[in-house]
């Protein structure tokens, strides 16, 4: 044994997240499962026995992001021989020939199926010199059973549902999620009870088309209204939905559940009807505009945003306008925007690439031109209006500033106290912490948030 595994008897993981809000989720997942096997923490990279990365394979930067880490990981195993290294996750499952090709230093690669073995992978690598793999997709693995190591504040990430059913032409989460399972509403709410006694006063539920969600008679409206009776929790959110998927029940489980906050991420993809049907993504303008509609009626508060991606397959200068008609149309108060690329083991991998990177580089920079206008317009309406907000704690900026996002997640900025700066001690003066609910007024507003005031009614409403 060297001296370093004498001086701790409970071997050290570092574990880095890379991508999506899911990955993060199976972290927790992977902690957990990890910590009952008796492992720990480590402080840093270079105080661990064990370094796993838990990886992304939606777009092809996420890749190149890790390709990068593993040569620095490469430096760490040749300085110390005896660290374990293994990769997680999405670009496991996707690319794990290539990616042993490349890092052929590894000694663990466990697809998104496989935490619940990693403990039994992590002791047998390295036996006979060879890597432990396990990449099996599992459609009875939901880990329902297992409670993540939740990472505190006043929000927390549960995962509803694993996989997807979808198959769009672009997309490689079937392929490395496996297909669509449900987490039991018993686990669920037994887990988010659990979080509200830590007290966790947000959830957000977690699934790659969340509101397809059901497990025998329950479906995803009304598993948002028994997440709603649970003490404690304050406000519940949910990504990301499919526009398919998007029932009447749910809108009116939205509309009214006081506690489903007045938010909904609505991926657009495309505004071209000719695109749409190429990507497979099963809905056309029209429907998706109709049911923006009925969204904005039954919830007029509400506030939308979306995924685009510019440059699939044979999109033209006419697909790319009906993108940005469509997105003035709806005026979406924040975007996430794409260029295209092609993802191996995906329907639209054959097709190629027909749209130049440099043509790709101008539509995304002019659509990110046009959300920032809009996003800028939309905020600006707020200004004079009042909100709730969850404090999530001091601000980024500092200076005294505290930061929390509103029912519509707009994340809002303003002082505790005026004349008081945050985390002071003042004789007769309540604090603004972490978890409260407070009042502001919108003051002003950038493309990206909130400059707000306490209201005289602000304190724990």
């Amino acid at each position: 044994m060297n001296d370093r595994a004498a001086n701790h008897p409970h071997p050290r993981v570092y574990l880095e997240t890379y991508g999506c809000q899911m990955n993060v989720a199976d972290s927790q997942t992977v902690s957990a499962v990890l910590r009952r096997a008796g492992y720990v923490s480590a402080d840093g990279i270079e105080d661990a026995d064990v370094i796993l990365l838990n990886t992304c394979a939606i777009r092809e930067h996420a890749e190149e992001r890790v390709l990068g880490r593993l040569g620095d990981l490469a430096r760490i195993k040749h300085a110390r021989p005896e660290v374990k290294i293994g990769l997680l996750g999405c670009m496991a499952q996707h690319n794990r020939v290539a990616i042993m090709e490349k890092a052929a230093f590894l000694d663990v690669v466990a697809g998104p199926d496989s935490y619940r073995r990693l403990p039994e992978m992590i002791g047998r690598a390295g036996y006979n010199y060879d890597p432990s793999i396990d990449v099996r997709l599992d459609r009875a693995e939901t880990y329902a059973d297992i409670t993540p190591d939740y990472g505190g504040g006043v929000r927390a990430y549960v995962t509803a549902m694993r996989g997807c059913d979808k198959f769009c032409a672009f997309c490689v989460v079937p392929y490395v999620r496996g297909r669509e399972r449900s987490i039991p509403p018993s686990d669920l709410m037994r887990e988010i009870g659990e979080l509200a006694a830590r007290g966790v006063k947000e959830v957000v539920l977690l699934g790659q088309t969340v509101n397809a969600y059901r497990f025998a008679d329950t479906g995803f409206g009304a598993l948002l209204k028994m997440v709603a009776s649970i003490g404690g929790i304050e406000r519940i959110r949910f990504t990301s939905p499919h526009p398919s998927d998007m029932s009447e029940s749910v809108i009116e489980a939205m509309a009214t559940e006081p506690k489903v906050q007045p938010h909904l991420h609505l991926p657009l993809q495309s505004g071209s009807d000719r695109i749409l049907a190429a990507m497979e993504r099963g809905y056309t303008v029209a429907d998706y505009l109709g049911l923006v509609a009925r969204v904005r009626a039954a919830i007029p508060a509400i506030a939308l945003s979306t995924d685009i991606i510019v440059g699939f397959h044979g999109e033209q200068e006419s697909d790319f306008e009906a993108t940005t008609a469509v997105m003035r149309a709806v005026g979406y108060d924040s975007a996430f925007m794409f260029k295209y690329s092609v993802r191996e083991h995906t329907r639209a991998f054959r097709l190629g690439d027909s749209v130049s990177e440099e043509e790709k580089g101008r539509r995304l920079s002019a659509l990110i031109a046009l959300q920032e206008e809009m996003s800028m317009a939309r905020n600006r309406a707020m200004v004079g209006r009042e909100f709730p907000v969850l404090v999530e704690g001091p601000a980024r900026r500092g200076g005294g500033m505290m930061a929390g996002k509103t029912p519509q997640f707009k994340t809002a900025i303003f002082a505790a106290d005026e004349g008081i700066r945050a985390g002071d001690t003042v004789a007769g003066v309540q604090r603004v912490r972490a978890g409260d609910t407070v009042n502001v007024r919108v003051d002003s507003a950038t493309g990206h948030s909130l400059m707000c005031s306490l209201t005289a009614r602000s304190r724990r409403l």
